[in-house]
């Protein structure tokens, strides 16, 4: 069984400036929600940080809710809480898997993001995933949060541009365009 195997964690990253993460909950399964948000406090408060919460109606709806409170608000890093448990239809696989590439896309932008949305068979998988005393996948989630936190800052400096910029005067001048228009 998954529960009884042994992992290595990595030590409690350390901060020397104010750190506040947001956790985007989709409680479809309350109780689970519930352990998933424990286990994440827990880990949040054990370094220092603060946090808010907000919940959402499903796990499709956590990656734009990441999306809006980066564009809109002042957090540091995030983590995704969730459950998904399996069906009798291909509901699950859709969820499941764009729950899961809109955080990666988020991530790849940049984002610090734990994913602590579960994807299991049944529910007693849930369960176990979830108490903060076995798994503890909501403290994972927020450790990995603040794990990429860590290494932002520690990276930080100048930001890079993602994505198309518009040409400057120096670009067009050594492309030899003098007309704007053409760059």
């Amino acid at each position: 069984m998954a529960g009884q195997e042994t992992h290595y964690t990595l030590p409690r990253p350390e901060f020397d400036k104010p750190v506040k993460l947001l956790l985007v909950v989709a409680p479809y399964y309350r109780d689970i929600a519930d352990d998933l948000i424990a286990g994440a406090v827990a880990e949040i408060e054990a370094v220092g940080a603060g946090h808010d919460l907000v919940e959402v109606p499903g796990a499709l709806e956590i990656p734009p809710a990441v999306g809006m409170a980066e564009r809109l608000s002042n957090f540091d890093a995030y983590v995704a809480l969730g459950c998904v448990i399996r069906g009798e239809t291909k509901h699950y696989e859709t969820v499941c898997n764009d729950s899961s590439r809109g955080l990666m896309l988020l991530g790849l932008q940049g984002l610090c993001i734990g994913n602590g949305i579960l994807t299991v068979e049944n529910r007693d998988q849930a369960v176990v995933r979830a108490d903060p005393g076995q798994q503890n996948k909501g403290g994972g989630a927020a450790a990995a949060a603040l794990h990429l936190l860590a290494l932002a800052r520690r990276w930080g400096g100048r930001q890079k541009p993602v994505g198309f910029v518009p040409a400057t005067e120096e670009y067009r001048l050594a492309a030899g365009r003098d007309d704007p228009s053409t760059a």
